[in-house]
């Protein structure tokens, strides 16, 4: 594609033309200039908006589609346009399709199905054999076949020994070990955080103490091994403080936060709709208002959408019957733009490529162009226009957001919103 931005606000805290209005000139799908102004060529697309801003193209840490197995969720086709629309440049893909991705040739087929697309798709592999907890998977050769990371999706590792020998093994080809922060037997049949909502609704409660005794494990597990290791969507003010501390002694670990925890709490349940019941649970306004903190000061490395398709005969349902679950990719900028300054909701969209592919996207002359294109200026109201998801379980529908995504451009590619 030749394309040429004009009046462009660069996000990019590694760039000289950081916090500048400049016009960026793509030649082949290559960024060949970049300058104040930049004179129109012939056959060239221009590409303008009102307030535009461009950044490094986003990284999305943690999203589910369903194909193979579960396309009326979503398929891989219209799960990469989601993203591309949403503002998301490349997207780890949850290992919670049918038949679960445990082998190199099931990640090789994610991988052939989601080619030659604007958003590229890195799967992430199952750390256990169908994500059934008994027995390591093919870590090494999904590895080579394309896997970024390995953990079994919303599957907490209840043996401990499992995962020390998954952090030392991995260690021989420097693999990401990701490990849910639940210990299962302290929330059986919870639905809700346990707390003063859960009480008052008659809920089975989920209690902070889950999460926080598995993640404490795992990081001395993490201590004794060493490796890397990935905690995602943590949920608690006394998560944000264990992986602090983690972090203060050296550890490679890092965290994300879902932007549905980040955005709201457990006081969304009180007219029991199934859109946001998701896990981790929703808390309480103090672990919301850490979580913020946390990813203020940089505790939490990444904010993933967390971007969970499910079908309507999953989620209209009496609440103890529906599956945990919400899509939130296309609100997931405006959401975090309430919270964050635009730089801040930058680093926080970009954070998740270096850790999860050990690449990043620069805006520089001469390399490819990976940009998500937004504008951080007016606010909306998210409605069932703006879902873009083959499936409808949108917790934000009805939130007052900000900014608005333009589009991408990726892979020689410029899609729209």
């Amino acid at each position: 594609m030749n394309a040429r931005i004009t009046q462009a606000t660069l996000l990019d805290g590694s760039n000289p033309h950081h916090g500048k209005q400049v016009d960026i000139r793509i030649e082949k799908g290559i960024i060949t200039e970049i300058a104040s102004t930049l004179e129109a060529k012939k056959n060239e697309d221009l590409i303008n908006f009102e307030n535009l801003s461009v950044s490094p193209g986003w990284f999305d840490s943690s999203v589910s589609i369903g194909e193979p197995g579960y396309e009326e969720r979503e398929t891989i086709k219209n799960g990469l346009l989601v993203a591309a629309k949403s503002g998301f440049t490349g997207i780890a893909l949850n290992p919670n399709c049918y038949p679960v991705p445990d082998t190199s040739s099931s990640i090789a087929f994610l991988q052939n199905k989601a080619a030659n697309n604007a958003v590229q798709l890195y799967p992430i592999g199952a750390l256990t054999q169908k994500s059934e907890g008994v027995d390591l998977a093919e870590l090494y050769d999904m590895q080579q076949a394309g896997a970024i990371a390995f953990g079994d999706y919303q599957h907490a590792i209840k043996n401990p020994n499992l995962l020390k020998i998954a952090l030392q093994y991995t260690q021989g080809f420097n693999g990401l070990v990701l490990s849910f922060p639940q210990e299962d037997d302290l929330i059986i049949k919870g639905m809700a955080n346990e707390g003063e909502t859960a009480i008052k609704l008659g809920l089975k409660g989920m209690p902070a103490l889950a999460e926080h005794l598995q993640i404490a494990r795992d990081l001395y597990i993490l201590e004794y091994t060493g490796g890397k290791l990935h905690i995602p969507t943590i949920s608690t003010a006394q998560s944000v403080a264990l992986i602090k501390d983690a972090k203060a002694k050296g550890l490679d670990v890092t965290c994300s936060v879902a932007i549905t925890n980040l955005f709201f709490t457990d006081a969304a349940l009180e007219d029991f709709d199934t859109r946001y019941k998701v896990t981790p649970p929703l808390r309480n306004e103090a672990d919301r208002e850490a979580l913020v903190a946390g990813i203020k000061d940089g505790t939490i490395d990444m904010v993933t959408s967390d971007h969970n398709p499910l079908d309507i005969e999953q989620k209209k349902l009496e609440f103890d019957h529906a599956k945990f679950g919400t899509i939130a990719q296309e609100a997931t900028l405006g959401a975090l733009l309430t919270l964050v300054s635009e730089k801040k909701a930058v680093q926080l969209l970009t954070a998740g490529r270096k850790r999860f592919t050990q690449t990043t996207s620069k805006i520089e002359v001469g390399q490819p162009a990976n940009l998500s294109l937004f504008t951080t200026k007016g606010s909306n109201t998210f409605t069932k226009e703006m879902i873009l998801s083959k499936s409808k379980n949108a917790a934000f529908l009805g939130a007052k957001l900000k900014g608005k995504v333009y589009g991408i451009i990726a892979n020689k590619q410029f899609i729209a919103s």
